[in-house]
């Protein structure tokens, strides 16, 4: 509790906690324009074309670099690993962190849009989808984190590359892509949702990068204590 407590009030004390508000906040303003101007039919595809591949794992990326990277930057991790607590746990309680943020500021503006744009088993199946990809997501960068110093870089790019671009080109792609993941379980209950892969394959594929993701965290920062690394 303390780790978590202590994770959550460098993320909260950070600027750019605002950036993780700022996109979230600029989606659902975008969505509330457009459905004024036009009809929610008009505003539903910028959903699965902005708001899972971009919107996302943009907090995605801000939210777990911010519980993890500042600690590694300054050195400060060594400190905190020179505890006799578990480093599984240590990675476990930024995790917590990193998607409880992920929930507020990037699951649920994609719901409360869902429900602008049109509501009803819409806005359920887009928050399914954006609790998966997002609890998919934080993991994920939260691994990339531990691994290096530059992680805001990686991941963006992965995000503007992979998740943005060729996620949405590239059928193939979807495959191994986090959003479509997210996308496909939605799908099950609204087919407003594509599908670009099966039922069984993103259920399984979002657990396993989850919960590898966490323990990778972990195994890297036991690593990092034992050689000392930066």
């Amino acid at each position: 509790m303390t780790i978590t407590k202590l994770a959550a009030q460098a993320l909260l004390g950070r600027r750019r906690f605002w950036l993780l508000l700022a996109f979230p906040v600029l989606l659902v303003a975008l969505t509330v324009t457009i459905t004024a101007l036009t009809d929610g039919d008009a505003a539903w595809p910028l959903l699965p074309g902005l708001g899972y591949p971009v919107v996302l794992p943009l907090v995605a990326v801000l939210a777990a670099s911010s519980v993890l990277g500042p600690e590694v930057d300054d050195g400060s991790i060594v400190y905190l690993l020179s505890k006799p607590i578990s480093r599984h746990a240590v990675a476990l309680s930024k995790w917590v962190v990193a998607w409880a943020a992920t929930m507020v500021a990037g699951a649920l503006p994609l719901y409360v849009s869902a429900l602008v744009a049109g509501g009803g088993d819409r806005a359920s199946a887009a928050g399914l989808a954006a609790v998966v990809a997002g609890t998919t997501y934080s993991a994920l960068f939260l691994a990339v984190s531990a691994i290096t110093r530059h992680a805001v870089i990686v991941s963006l790019l992965f995000v503007l590359i992979w998740e943005g671009l060729l996620g949405n080109l590239l059928t193939g792609v979807a495959w191994l892509s986090v959003a479509q993941w997210g996308l496909r379980i939605g799908h099950e209950v609204s087919t407003e949702l594509p599908d670009p892969t099966n039922v069984p394959w993103a259920a399984l594929a979002s657990l396993v990068v989850t919960v590898g993701g966490v323990w990778f965290c972990g195994d890297r920062l036991r690593s990092f204590s034992l050689r000392g690394e930066d």
